[in-house]
């Protein structure tokens, strides 16, 4: 089948690659001439595993193209994607500014009948009036036997694991009534649907709420376990066994029940805030999503209230090494990360901040640009330092040299925001040592 994905960030390159892999035949469009011109190299603008090698052998099979013609792709096509990004505006709610302008690309060249499936995460309704949108410009153009209908497909990957998500997902949401698009559809995901049926058809505004509610339990989830960490810390209580105590009741399960220093992302801290922006223009009552998202910004500044506690308000010339700055591991994506959060009120005050990350430190000084230093080992970072904060759980993390930390540091102590080592081997090793709602390691 022929497709167009108009957007090259990362939720349009990874359903391209995907699409391409299984013989779909697909453009990818962007405005960026630069980052198409990167794309055609081979080098990839972000980081996923396994997506660089699943770009360059469908370019050398020629079933991935990136172009920023949109003339040209929209002929190409049978469908249609919208992937373009939906930022945040300042009271929370979704600025369709770029959805609006692929619409318009799409009416203005468009010359037969097609199939528009909004990829991008959007408000509710949003399906029906881009519908209405492409119809209204169509007509101004004088084509309005150009029939075109759009139908909802929210993305449900996981960063860190998107390939495998997109290749064997949970479900498949498409949001459509229509027949026709419920066929095309169906043919399209069939390679990814064949061991038994994973594609839910629905209305387009219950596909489109599906998006925002499945974030909105996921974040709910974490501050839940956050909110319980703080407790826990308060009662002298542990985190983790209590985590193991409620995992195991399948009503709840151990999926997202993790304590940890905030969540962060492209998806989760915007969703939140929409859906509950949402729900005030439509005059309902959403305490427990305003209270999700304060928990969530108040756990950001958690692990700085354990190093103010610890240094007795003087960090002031303290050399903080910083491990992790992505929001979680296996992307260098740092949107929304706990770590800028945390390195900027410790540059504040007047810290000095040397940070690793294996993938991340590139983009992260590209957004923030902040006075910190950056090594290209762990361990480096390490090096006369008063205190080791941890930010990212990466899996390389997980069993250092702790004998040789202890030699490297100023002083040993940990601060670790993902609860990745036992309190009473670090107390065993005498390292000081503060997870999140670890009760027996809080320094009262």
């Amino acid at each position: 089948m022929r497709i167009t994905i108009f957007g090259t960030g990362y939720i349009g390159l990874v359903t391209g690659a995907c699409f391409a892999s299984v013989g779909h035949d697909v453009f990818c469009v962007d405005i960026d001439r630069n980052k198409i011109d990167l794309l055609r190299n081979n080098h990839i603008p972000i980081y996923e595993p396994g997506l660089e090698e699943l770009v360059k052998e469908n370019q050398r099979q020629k079933r991935l193209c990136f172009t920023t013609d949109a003339k040209l792709a929209i002929e190409h096509a049978q469908v249609i994607f919208i992937a373009v990004g939906t930022p945040p505006q300042s009271d929370g709610s979704v600025n369709l500014t770029h959805v609006y302008d692929v619409a318009e690309q799409i009416a203005t060249h468009l010359q037969s009948d097609a199939i528009v499936v909004n990829k991008s995460t959007v408000p509710v309704g949003t399906a029906i009036q881009v519908e209405q949108f492409i119809a209204d410009k169509l007509a101004s153009l004088g084509k309005s036997d150009i029939e075109v209908t759009v139908c909802s497909n929210p993305e449900f990957l996981k960063e860190g694991a998107a390939i495998d998500d997109f290749r064997s997902p949970d479900r498949i949401v498409i949001g459509t009534e229509n027949s026709n698009v419920k066929d095309t559809m169906s043919l399209l995901y069939a390679a990814f649907s064949r061991n038994h049926q994973k594609i839910m058809f629905m209305d387009s505004r219950s596909a489109e709420l599906t998006k925002y509610a499945a974030n909105a339990m996921l974040a709910t989830k974490i501050s839940f376990m956050n909110e319980m960490a703080n407790i826990a810390e308060h009662l002298g209580a542990d985190i983790e066994s209590v985590r193991e105590g409620i995992g195991a009741d399948r009503r709840i399960g151990y999926h997202f029940i993790y304590a940890g220093c905030g969540y962060g992302g492209s998806c989760f801290p915007k969703d939140v805030k929409a859906l509950s922006a949402m729900a005030d223009s439509a005059n309902c009552n959403n305490q427990l999503l305003s209270a999700v998202d304060a928990v969530n910004e108040r756990q950001k500044r958690h692990l700085l209230s354990h190093l103010d506690r610890y240094f007795d308000g003087r960090l002031q010339g303290k050399r903080i090494a910083v491990w992790g700055l992505s929001f979680k591991p296996k992307t260098d994506d740092v949107r929304e990360a706990t770590s800028k959060v945390l390195i900027s009120r410790l540059l504040e005050l007047e810290a000095e901040v040397i940070a690793y990350d294996p993938h991340a430190m590139k983009e992260f000084d590209r957004q923030f640009g902040l006075e910190i230093g950056y090594v290209d080992n762990m361990m480096k970072a390490l090096e006369q330092a008063d205190a080791l904060v941890i930010c990212t759980e990466w899996r390389q993390f997980r069993s250092p040299d702790f004998e040789r930390l202890k030699q490297l540091m100023n002083r040993a102590v940990i601060f670790d925001g993902r609860n990745m080592y036992d309190p009473k081997v670090m107390a065993q090793m005498q390292i000081d040592y503060f997870g999140i709602g670890r009760g027996l390691a809080v320094k009262r």
